[in-house]
């Protein structure tokens, strides 16, 4: 994790963790002996983050939760679809049923309706051919 070469949190100076058993003391120590800074949240604070609580809340719903993964390579690959999904293809209610990175510039009214699927049809997503 903390791996100079190959870590994860190799190049990053914080990480944000909740108060959950498996940020012990000794854990923070690792932390902080690789120049990564551990900031605790505080206590009782549900709302915090809400958007990365609803990023990981949809991410378990419509993929981690319905496939069966061999590996952390198939689990990375798996969440990089759900991510692209989740922001190029996934109307979001909060903004009023639109894109957040709309790959157009005004949705098409007219034209034959496809399908585009990821991860073997568990995620889908509708759109206009151009006529």
């Amino acid at each position: 994790m903390t791996d100079g070469f190959d870590g994860f949190l190799n190049g990053y100076r914080y990480l944000i963790h909740d108060r959950a058993p498996c940020f012990s003391k000794s854990f923070r120590a690792i932390l902080e002996n690789s120049c990564v800074k551990p900031i605790r949240l505080p206590r009782k604070s549900p709302n915090l983050n809400s958007f990365a609580e609803r990023w990981v809340r949809t991410a378990k719903e419509l993929c981690v939760h319905q496939m069966m993964f061999f590996g952390e390579n198939s689990l990375r690959r798996a969440l990089a679809e759900m991510e692209i999904f989740y922001n190029r293809e996934r109307p979001h209610q909060g903004l009023g049923n639109k894109l957040i990175q709309p790959d157009f510039d005004e949705p098409k009214t007219e034209g034959t309706i496809k399908c585009r699927s990821r991860l073997g049809r568990t995620l889908n997503y509708y759109y206009r051919e151009a006529a």
